[in-house]
């Protein structure tokens, strides 16, 4: 919730600042009456919004994993690290006696040494314990002192605070809460910080995608990793546009194709190419030819939707002008019907594509010894996390690239998409 209500703000903020400082735009109703609404090419990404949105993602990473790209000033409160104590009430045979715990807080990856404490005198006894950031450690006191539970003893407050089995006394760096046995337990604060194990800073996968690229993984170069991947998708995603798109352009122009096809499509459309997996394998092996087969699903149902709604949505007007200027079927066919499909086309190839790459990494999962896919799941099973995300982040960054390549080829082939 802290993230999400920090996102908002710089949302917000950005959006008055820019629009209304910046660039002074007037956003008034009737300017969106006339020039907005129903005109496709007057709606532009704005440039400063996406430059902030990008820059906003990658501080808010680092303000969240104390990254050392940010001044200290910018981290969210981080874990608890020193050393903090809490005194404990035991309770034997209708006597009592306080005993005092030190606890040291220590970074994962460092080794520390218990610092030497004296007992103390009576039957409680003073404690010292070591424990991690972000772990939590059972404080032994039945075993520390001279009368345990098995004799009766036990622990009936924390730092003056009456406490029973399960409760819980919020303590110096931490929280003491007492288990259902009645044994202490020390949680260090977490603070607002993601521990590195599951997020580490940017500037950690940085230096992983370096390694990575100067050693490789699993004896393939990123490179070739990616170049496999690229691969697969393209070849799955073409083979399922050949078929596709015929078959919408069928059924948008015959009764029967549609009354045909239409079941299938719509059966599998919201069928999710994972679950084609067992039935990939059954048919087509572990082999390249089972990850393409599954991608050229992933990719054909939606094209066929695409092309059948381009071409029921072409103006009736505009074919009755083109007959009554004595055009031919074949002539409505290219020069009216293509042309007015071909929007709704790219619009479909686009989702086509972006399904392909996210079906690519679970496609990779059978028996893959290259491609980004394998190389996210391998290093799941080893808790990488940073090559997760590089993987993640690659994945994107190509698939954002492609997008790209896709909307500037829409603009140069189809210069009339949302001009009437």
């Amino acid at each position: 919730m802290v993230f999400l209500a920090i996102y908002i703000g710089i949302f917000a903020g950005a959006f008055l600042i820019i629009t209304r400082v910046v660039q002074r735009t007037n956003n008034d109703y009737t300017s969106l009456k006339t020039v907005t609404f129903g005109d496709e090419s007057a709606v532009r990404p704005n440039r400063w919004a996406g430059v902030i949105s990008i820059l906003t993602i990658f501080v808010m990473w680092g303000i969240f994993t104390g990254s050392s790209l940010l001044p200290s000033f910018l981290h969210a409160p981080g874990p608890f690290l020193g050393t903090s104590n809490f005194t404990y009430t035991a309770e034997a045979d209708g006597k009592r006696d306080d005993a005092t715990v030190t606890v040291v807080v220590h970074p994962r990856e460092a080794e520390v040494e218990e610092p030497v404490i004296e007992a103390g005198d009576g039957f409680a006894k003073n404690d010292v314990a070591t424990v991690a950031q972000w772990r939590n450690k059972l404080i032994n006191v039945s075993g520390n002192d001279e009368i345990s539970k098995k004799d009766g003893a036990r622990v009936i407050a924390i730092n003056g605070k009456k406490i029973a089995p399960g409760g819980s006394v919020r303590v110096e760096g931490g929280v003491v809460n007492l288990s259902d046995k009645g044994t202490p337990n020390f949680v260090p604060a977490k603070g607002w910080q993601m521990e590195p194990l599951y997020l580490p800073a940017p500037e950690d996968v940085w230096a992983r995608t370096g390694q990575i690229i100067d050693e490789g993984f699993r004896n393939f170069t990123l490179f070739e990793h990616l170049g496999f991947s690229l691969f697969r998708v393209i070849v799955g995603f073409i083979c399922g546009a050949i078929v596709g798109i015929p078959l919408g352009y069928a059924m948008g122009l015959s009764n029967w194709f549609r009354g045909w096809f239409d079941p299938i499509v719509e059966f599998m459309r919201p069928v999710p190419p994972l679950a084609l997996i067992p039935l990939v394998i059954i048919w087509a092996g572990i082999g390249e030819t089972g990850k393409i087969i599954l991608l050229f699903l992933a990719a054909l149902w939606i094209m066929a939707i695409a092309a059948r709604s381009g071409v029921s949505g072409v103006n009736i007007s505009k074919v009755h002008a083109a007959y009554s200027l004595g055009a031919s079927k074949w002539q409505i066919m290219r020069y009216v019907i293509i042309p007015n499909s071909l929007p709704e086309i790219f619009t479909g190839a686009r989702v086509a594509m972006g399904v392909c790459w996210g079906t690519v990494v679970a496609a990779e999962l059978v028996a893959a010894e290259q491609g980004a896919g394998m190389m996210i799941m391998t290093a799941s099973k080893f808790q990488n996390t940073d090559i997760v995300i590089m993987g993640i982040i690659l994945i994107g960054v190509i698939g954002f690239g492609i997008d790209m390549l896709m909307r500037a080829a829409e603009r140069f082939l189809v210069p009339w998409k949302g001009k009437g």
